[in-house]
């Protein structure tokens, strides 16, 4: 009788052992992310905690999650230590899938095995979606073109032999230029000077070929006054060092001033056609013809009597030779 009640309380006691056991035992199943695309590679992580004087076996899984989600390799184990007597075992395994669709993968246990018999912990379901690729064309019976590959974009790396052989190559073409003017100075060939035309040659010439174009006798009135007063800003420049190509015409009369030009007749007749010139180019003014051939007549005027004096007795001069 005795041993008959010393046994049922050990049955008892190691019952109670186990259950309270169980209360501190927890698996877990998980993946890192809940959608991926094809093809697509993550881990899938399976983590029981239990108390560390227990033995549990671990489900361990092979091949497949579930259906079309495939284990490329693992178990990969970890077993973590932690206080209270409590022992966490991290299970790894890397999987993929080729179909795409939502799957509940099922739950992952831990089996605790006593006198009694064998008690399972499970895990919750985990879920999977594995998403098609943007960039391929829908399910459908049409037959689609083989998409083009992508240019990889060009690193540095990659032009950067091509940029030192550009600079090798300018260093030496510079340098065989240099040994070629001293080697022409030693032999005393004399360097070409090419000397550019005064400033009212090139004037008089731009303004006989725009009189013989006859752009305002056609009908391209402002065309015809953008290449006169580009003529006279481009005679400014060459014969006072007036940079008028690149202001405005009170700029460039202000600055005409400040070469010493006087505020005189021919400064009057300048500041007219060039703010005559402005009001057809941007106030759409329609001058009529006589004004036209007006403004001509004073920028051959001025240029005639702004031209540099010297330059105009070696003209004469070479003239005079040649009839001679």
């Amino acid at each position: 009788m005795i041993i008959r009640r010393t046994v049922i309380l050990l049955c008892f006691l190691t019952t109670l052992f186990s259950l309270s056991n169980a209360q501190e035992i927890e698996v877990t199943a998980a993946f890192d992310s809940n959608r991926i695309y094809i093809g697509d590679q993550i881990n899938y992580t399976v983590t029981v905690t239990q108390p560390s004087d227990v033995i549990l076996d671990i489900q361990q899984l092979k091949d497949t999650l579930c259906r079309n989600i495939e284990i490329v390799s693992g178990p990969f184990t970890d077993s973590i230590s932690m206080q209270d007597n409590i022992l966490t075992t991290v299970n790894r395994y890397l999987i993929t899938s080729f179909d795409t669709g939502f799957y509940e993968v099922p739950p992952v246990y831990a089996e605790l095995k006593s006198e009694t018999g064998i008690k399972r912990f499970y895990s919750e379901y985990s879920p999977l979606e594995v998403m098609r690729v943007n960039i391929t064309p829908p399910d459908s019976a049409e037959i689609f073109d083989i998409i083009e590959p992508y240019g990889a974009p060009v690193t540095l790396g990659e032009i950067l032999p091509w940029i030192l052989l550009a600079i090798v190559i300018a260093v030496v073409v510079w340098g065989i230029l240099k040994i070629i003017r001293k080697y022409r100075k030693t032999n005393g060939e004399p360097e070409v000077i090419v000397n550019p035309d005064p400033a009212h040659v090139i004037a008089f010439r731009d303004l006989e070929k725009l009189r013989e174009e006859q752009l305002w006798q056609k009908g391209e009135v402002k065309l015809y006054y953008s290449r006169l007063t580009e003529i006279l800003r481009q005679y400014l420049e060459n014969r006072y060092g007036v940079y008028s190509l690149e202001m405005t015409t009170t700029e460039t009369l202000r600055a005409l001033l400040l070469t010493g030009f006087k505020k005189n007749s021919l400064y009057t007749s300048l500041k007219t056609i060039l703010e005559g010139s402005d009001l057809v180019k941007f106030a759409k003014y329609k001058p009529d013809p006589v004004e036209n051939d007006v403004h001509f007549q004073n920028s051959w005027a001025f240029v005639e009597a702004t031209m540099e004096k010297e330059e105009v007795i070696d003209t004469i001069k070479a003239d005079t030779k040649n009839q001679v």
